[in-house]
């Protein structure tokens, strides 16, 4: 299994609890997106760097076949490789994938993809906490910031933010590809978080993937997600969901 975190938090500390909970008989890799490879962006970043990444470490790790589970930027990557190398994924998990192609998007999807390009030139400072505001259920309040110092990390996340919104906007995905994706896709939904964006992201997928089940996760939102909160729960579907991609 390979795990993609999203653009905020790093896949260590994003994926600590999740494995925990799944064990040690579990070959899996948490690996950081690949807009963080470096202390900047890279030049042209696009979401076929992402791609390129994930297969660098099936390679590196023997995986011919596996399970692929993606949060936020991370899903959006995970659902993108999905539709450019469906053979080599046995399942694929997505968590509130950030994004899911440019075309039949809800009125109200395309209004919150307007605001995310306001929010995207804003300061570092006013950017981040709008971001948060955006990602979440109207009347929802902001998780409170962690206690002591930013990490190191923290400093790249704007200009990361950037590159990967401005990645999604130019990105085309295959959405016939996905139609022929044999393999079960599980999707993981907050229902505190935006139903603008991930339930209609969620809605739209449903009617692409012939074998798509949808969890719905009644305290959770964007930034508390259950697989940091309730990861014992978001183990044990995983687990079904992989056990039904073994049994076939």
């Amino acid at each position: 299994m390979i795990l993609l975190p999203g653009a905020v938090l790093p896949a260590g500390p994003a994926y600590d609890a999740l494995l925990e909970s799944l064990g040690d008989e579990v070959d899996a890799a948490a690996k950081n997106l690949e807009v963080y490879a470096e202390d900047e962006p890279p030049a042209g970043y696009t979401l076929d760097a992402e791609v390129e990444g994930i297969l660098r470490l099936a390679e590196a790790k023997g995986f011919e076949r596996f399970h692929l589970v993606g949060y936020s930027a991370g899903g959006a990557a995970s659902l993108f490789f999905a539709s450019q190398h469906p053979q080599r994924l046995r399942s694929l998990a997505l968590l509130e994938p950030a994004w899911a192609g440019n075309r039949g998007l809800d009125p109200a999807e395309e209004g919150i993809w307007r605001e995310i390009d306001r929010i995207m030139q804003l300061p570092p400072e006013e950017m981040l906490p709008e971001f948060v505001r955006a990602e979440l259920r109207p009347g929802v309040d902001p998780p409170p910031p962690p206690p002591g110092p930013q990490p190191p990390w923290m400093a790249r996340r704007p200009a990361g933010l950037r590159a990967v919104t401005d990645a999604f906007k130019a990105a085309e995905l295959d959405v016939e590809a996905l139609r022929a994706f044999e393999a079960p896709v599980y999707y993981a939904l907050g229902a505190l978080s935006n139903p603008d964006l991930y339930e209609q992201v969620a809605r739209r997928l449903s009617d692409v993937f012939p074998d798509f089940t949808l969890e719905v996760f009644a305290h959770r939102h964007h930034f508390d997600p259950p697989h940091r909160v309730e990861a014992k729960r978001l183990a044990i579907s995983l687990a079904a969901l992989w056990n039904r991609a073994e049994s076939r």
